[in-house]
This record gives structure tokens, C-alpha cells and sequence, in this order.
């Protein structure tokens, strides 16, 4: 089938004309749309589509392809049923070569090989998947060549060479290049350099034939994009105006608006007989292919993976951007001055923190000594103090003026806000919209620090969907702006990045821990866990201790059998997510997961992969804790130390508590207090109708 692919680009060029791509999200505006529109595109005189596969949260994406996904899934499309509307599609007599673009978890999820097999026996004929990262690509370029298919590289204006050279490998039909950094989008006008990006490009693809998309809407971008390329693609105008036009009219809308981009001209269409005979021939033909060597490496001086978690699966544009980031890291950790200038606003932050016994939380538990490391204690009120100025003294290294930040409980946005504020730079803050709610206190202490909030109102209105906005301006606008991510989560090298900062809590513990009890280890550490970056700042310093228990706790909602938590490593399946391989809360179909925590800053699908390969190698130990049991931590250690812990250290606090309960009082426990709970007073009050009476605290006023 990728011969197919092939010729028709041939043909164009014989013909003096452009191939037109259209793009379509399977199962969008609606399930029974899907065929007529693809219909309409192939009268209309389109040369080959793109049949989006929906995902749940496609960070390349701009507002209109994510709404298409959303809606799409909501319809009930899964992978299963886009390769049925496939098959629908050529047993109607749709011949055109057929492209199937998605994101790589849903096709993880399903199996690779198992995946390209079955597309390419319900007629696709090749595949476009837009966060396959190069050692990915070579093995599954292996899976397509095996069926007879394609697989179609993306590259963009920030494509290194080294890159363009591999990807121009991987190609075999045609590359699709994106002509401008950002999110699919229709645009108003073309990129000036688009010559100049093809030219590049050009140098390393030779004759494979190349197709333009981001943004082109109407004919006379067709004819100006078409100057420079062999082929168009369009994908967001068509989108709209499909979801705009009466459910009746959506063929016609389909039709219509390609015989306008194309002013009428159509060319020679396959007749069912010959596309079968075609199909049929690829796939006999696909035995006898070669496999393509891995020969693909980048230098990096930092580890990519923790075992088989990690990487940086994420969209072309985003490569440039990441490189810059870790290239800055490289530099910045070498240099003794970076550090000199870092540990010079310890006084600033409070550092080092406190460590001391928790004798009456001790005495209640009537088993290990409990000691407690008071990050709450820290300027800002969080550990996160310490990751977002060590973050913005690299912004300022790489001369950024802009910085940006995801949140969720908020305290990561007033410790990135506190930092722009100390050195003078310009901070936006995005934050779910429900986060936004719940955390009203610390949007307005980022506000007082001068920082821009955004409420985030796409998906679940939480962390997960400001990390995906996040990223998604960064790329759009990667010279002026730093992008502070706050867990350690995300693409490399943001785990190692943010792991490195963190890492002064555990140091500081091992220091004070072993000058307190002559030069011992403590025997258990407990932390909670969202993302990673107080656990893996604790963790880390005590890895190679096989010794020390480490112990994360994460959030456990309503309890881990329903539907309602963030326990990722708990329950949840490999996967990826944001840009990285690790544990993700996940449906069936490689969809990612809605979740729940009383707490904001735990409320989130996915986990750092250091935390993912510790769960995997058994370094660390992982259990999960519910709302009514966090609001139980909160209160003991409350009542018991007189001190107010944020209700995601909280979710520690419980679990070192079952974990004491079965140590003896010569053993030593130390929780992270992460934070602290000013943040949370009025989300306690929220929730304690409901959670109180579980757990036996009712701190209703009565009137006396």
C-alpha cells in the first residue's frame, strides 16, 4: 500500500499539479459523518487522507483538532472502531490512499505489530504518528515495511540535521513538513521562509516527494504553500467547517471545499478492482522486504531513561526546544558559579530546612520513631521554592524573558512567581479552571507576585491539561520563553532536571539524619507522590542505601476499586504521556484516564518514569492513601505536632503512620512535609460534611 502512496505523488508531478491531503478525525463531528465526509473528499479530487485517531490528550494539537478528539471519543471511538470505519470506507468504494495520524500511546496500548497489521488489512496505507521519537520510529518503520505500508516522518522547521537525516531514512513515500512551530491551526497567512525550510529539508530527502501543512486554509495558501512543496495539507479548516455544516450536509461541505482548493481539477481515481488488486499485491510483496538497522544516536550526558521509562516522546517541533533546555542544564551543573549563585539563596528559601522527632505522633503510633523534614517550613511554603529558582537562574543563562509554569495545588505557581519576582522576569502561570477554584488562595498570592494566571478549561480542568498548555505555548514561542516544568515529570531531561534541584531535601536529611544518630541511616522514608518532586528529592540521595525503605504514597481518592483517584503507580499500565514512557492511568484503549484527589497537586494520571523504574525494579515501595484517610493525617499531625500540613503531605503522613504501627521504637521513620496546609483550610472545610464523619471529626460550629 505504501506503493500506492507513492505513485499517486508520481502522478501529481506528471500531472504538473499538487497532491492535496485532507485531514478528518475518525468518529468527528459524529460516528455515521466519517465515511460521507471521507466520501466527499475523494470526489471532491483529494489525493490522499489522513484519518485522525483520537487520543485524549494530543499536546501537538490547537483548539479545533482537540475539540474533534474530545467529541470523537465521547462518541465512543476507540482504535478498534476507526480500523471498522476503515474498512466501511473501502467497501464503500473509497480507493484514495489513507493515512492513519495519532499519538503513539493508543497504538502502545494496543500492540505495535498487532496494530499496523490489522490497518493494513482494513486498507490504510501508511501512518503518521506524532510523538514517535527516532529509536521508536526505526522499529516500528520495521513493523510497516513487514505489511506493506508506510511511515510518514514529521519534520519541522526546528529539525536538527542530524535528525533530517535519519527521518529522511525512515521515509519512503513522502514527508510531511510542518511549516511553522506551534499547534495545528487554520492561519490567516504563510510562513515567509517557507523556501527556505524546504530547501533544507530538500538536501536530505532528495526526491522523496514532500507534503506542507500547519495552516493553510484556503486556495491561494494552497498555491503559494504548493510553490515550494509537491503536495498541500489541510486539516483544521476543513474540521470546522464540517462541525459547522447540518449533519446532511457534511458530504457536500467535504466535497465543496476541496473542488475550491483545487479550483475544479481532479485526477483519475482507482476503481474498487484495481485498489484491491493493489492491496493485495502490497501485501505480498512486504515479505520480501528488508529491515531498517537502528544506526540512530544522540550524545547526551545525562541517561534519557530509567530502564525502560523515559525518553522524550513528543512532537517534532518539540525536540529543538528540549535540546536547548538540556544543553543548558549540561552547562549550568558544570559550572561551579551556577551553583555558587544557587546555594546563595538558601537563606532566601529557608534552607537548610528542619529536621526533628515527631515524639508525640511517635508515641500515638506506639512503634517507629518518627521524624519529620519541615519543607513546609521553606519560603513560598513548599519544596517547590527550590526547583523554581534553580529554574529560573537557568532562564536567565539562556537569555529568556519569558517564563511560563504548569499548577495544580498552586504552591509551584507562587514559588515560580516569587522567583520571576526576585529576578525580574515576566511569569505565566496555567492552572486547571477547577484548580483555579480550589486553590482561589494561591491564584491570588501569584497574582500579588505579579504573575499572569490562566485557567485552563479543556479535559478535566486540572494539572494534567495546564502541563498539555504549557507545552503547547512553549513550542509556539521557544526564543523568548522558559518553560519551569514543577514535578519531575515530562520529556527528557525535565526528571533528571527537576530530580537534580529537589535532591538538596534528601541530602539535607542524610546530613542532619546521621549527625543526630551518630552517623546512622534512618531505617524508612516516606513522601508522597503526584509527579515526583519531593519523593525523588528525598528518594534519590538514599537509592543505593538498600537499607532504607523508601515509601511513596499516592493519592487514592474514593479508593483505588473505583473510578475516582490518581494512584498511577499503584494501578495504573506503562505508557506514554506528556512527553514520557512511564505508569499511566489508562483505559482499555490507551486513553488516559480522568482523575481524583482532594488534594490539587496529587490529582494527576501520569508519574515521573525515576519513580515508574524504582516501582519496576522494587527499589521503592508505592501504596495509596484516600481522601478520608489524608484528612486523618492532616488532623493527627495537626492536633498531635501543631502543625498544619498541605493536604498532599498529608497523604504521607497517613501512610507513615501504618508503616510506624509496624516498627519497633528503635527504628527511625522520616516523613517529607512537603507543604503546608494554609493553601488547604478552605478545602477541608469543603469536604468535611462528607469526609469528617468517616473518620470521626466534626468541626461544625454550633451555636451555643
Amino acid at each position: 500500500m505504501s506503493e500506492l502512496l507513492r505513485q499517486t505523488f508520481a502522478n501529481a508531478k506528471k500531472e504538473n499539479r499538487n497532491a492535496l491531503v485532507t485531514f478528518m478525525t475518525a468518529g468527528y463531528p459524529t460516528i455515521e459523518d466519517t465515511v460521507p465526509i471521507l466520501k466527499g473528499f475523494q470526489d471532491g479530487g483529494v489525493d490522499v487522507i489522513e484519518l485522525g485517531l483520537p487520543f485524549s490528550d494530543p499536546i501537538a494539537d490547537g483548539p479545533t483538532i482537540q475539540v474533534a478528539n474530545t467529541v470523537a471519543l465521547e462518541n465512543g471511538v476507540t482504535m478498534i472502531k476507526a480500523l471498522e470505519l476503515l474498512r466501511q470506507a473501502r467497501s464503500e468504494g473509497i480507493t484514495v490512499p489513507i493515512i492513519l495520524m495519532g499519538y503513539y500511546n493508543p497504538i502502545l496500548n494496543y500492540g505495535e505489530e498487532q496494530f499496523i497489521k490489522d490497518a493494513a488489512e482494513a486498507g490504510a496505507n501508511g501512518f503518521i504518528i506524532v510523538d514517535l521519537p527516532p529509536e521508536e520510529a526505526l522499529k516500528v518503520r520495521n513493523y510497516v515495511r513487514e505489511n506493506g505500508v508506510s511511515l510518514v516522518p514529521l519534520i519541522a522547521p526546528s529539525t536538527t540535521d542530524e535528525r533530517l537525516g535519519l527521518l529522511s531514512h525512515i521515509a519512503d513515500s513522502f514527508v510531511y513538513v510542518v511549516s511553522r512551530m506551534g499547534t495545528t491551526g487554520a492561519q490567516t497567512s504563510i510562513s515567509s521562509d517557507l523556501d527556505q525550510l524546504v530547501s533544507r529539508v530538500r538536501k536530505y530527502t532528495k526526491d522523496i516527494p514532500l507534503a506542507v501543512g500547519f495552516g493553510v486554509s484556503t486556495r491561494e495558501h494552497f498555491e503559494t504553500v504548493g510553490a515550494s512543496s509537491d503536495g498541500v495539507v489541510i486539516g483544521s479548516k476543513i474540521v470546522s467547517l464540517c462541525s459547522e455544516a447540518a449533519q446532511d450536509k457534511r458530504y457536500e461541505t467535504a466535497k465543496t471545499y476541496v473542488e475550491g482548493i483545487l479550483n475544479g481539477k481532479k485526477h483519475h481515481i482507482l476503481s474498487v478492482e484495481e485498489f484491491n488488486e493493489q492491496h493485495k499485491q502490497s501485501l505480498i510483496d512486504a515479505k520480501n522486504s528488508s529491515k531498517v538497522d537502528n544506526e540512530f544516536s544522540e550524545e547526551h550526558k545525562f541517561p534519557t531513561r530509567f530502564g525502560d521509562f523515559g525518553g522524550q516522546y513528543v512532537p517534532e517541533a518539540l525536540h529543538s526546544c528540549l535540546r536547548e533546555l538540556e544543553r543548558g542544564f549540561e552547562d549550568a551543573v558544570a559550572d561551579p558559579t551556577f551553583w555558587e549563585e544557587f546555594r546563595s539563596l538558601y537563606s532566601y528559601i529557608g534552607r537548610p530546612s528542619s529536621l526533628h522527632k515527631a515524639e508525640r505522633l511517635s508515641e500515638h503510633c506506639g512503634g517507629a520513631t518518627i521524624w519529620l523534614k519541615r519543607e513546609d517550613l521553606n519560603h513560598t511554603g513548599s519544596h517547590k521554592i527550590n526547583n523554581a529558582l534553580a529554574q529560573v537562574l537557568m532562564a536567565k543563562r539562556l537569555g529568556k524573558s519569558n517564563v511560563i509554569a504548569e499548577t495544580g495545588a498552586g504552591q509551584h505557581g507562587v514559588a515560580t512567581a516569587t522567583a520571576c519576582a526576585k529576578f525580574g522576569l515576566k511569569c505565566t502561570v496555567f492552572m486547571g479552571a477547577e484548580d483555579c477554584r480550589r486553590q482561589a488562595l494561591n491564584v491570588f498570592r501569584m497574582k500579588i507576585l505579579g504573575a499572569d494566571v490562566v485557567p485552563v478549561t479543556n479535559g478535566t480542568q486540572t494539572l494534567r491539561d495546564a502541563t498539555s498548555e504549557a507545552f503547547r505555548t512553549w513550542v509556539t514561542n521557544l526564543k523568548s520563553t522558559y518553560y519551569v516544568v514543577g514535578s519531575a515529570i515530562g520529556p527528557h531531561p525535565y526528571p533528571t532536571l527537576v530530580r537534580t534541584f529537589q535532591s538538596v531535601i534528601g541530602n539535607e536529611t542524610k546530613e542532619q539524619f546521621a549527625k543526630l544518630n551518630n552517623g546512622k541511616l534512618p531505617d524508612a522514608i516516606v513522601a508522597c507522590v503526584g509527579g515526583g518532586s519531593n519523593s525523588t528529592g528525598m528518594f534519590s540521595p538514599f537509592e543505593h542505601d538498600i537499607s532504607v525503605r523508601l515509601i511513596g504514597v499516592e493519592a487514592g481518592g474514593d479508593g483505588i476499586d473505583s473510578d475516582y483517584h490518581s494512584a498511577t503507580l499503584t494501578v495504573g499500565r506503562p505508557g506514554v504521556f506528556h512527553g514520557v514512557k512511564t505508569y499511566v492511568l489508562q483505559d482499555n484503549d490507551g486513553q488516559v484516564h480522568d482523575t481524583h484527589s482532594v488534594s490539587a497537586g496529587l490529582d494527576y494520571p501520569g508519574v515521573g518514569p525515576e519513580l515508574a523504574f524504582w516501582k519496576a525494579s522494587g527499589r521503592a515501595e508505592f501504596m495509596a492513601a484516600t481522601d478520608a484517610q489524608a484528612l486523618e493525617g492532616f488532623k493527627l499531625l495537626s492536633q498531635l505536632e501543631g502543625i498544619i500540613p498541605a493536604l498532599e503531605s498529608s497523604h504521607a503522613v497517613y501512610g507513615a503512620i501504618q508503616i510506624a504501627k509496624k516498627m519497633t521504637p528503635e527504628q527511625h521513620l522520616i516523613i517529607n512535609v512537603s507543604g503546608r496546609g494554609d493553601k488547604d483550610v478552605q478545602s477541608v472545610a469543603e469536604v468535611l460534611p462528607k469526609l469528617g464523619p468517616q473518620i470521626g471529626w466534626d468541626l461544625r460550629f454550633e451555636e451555643k
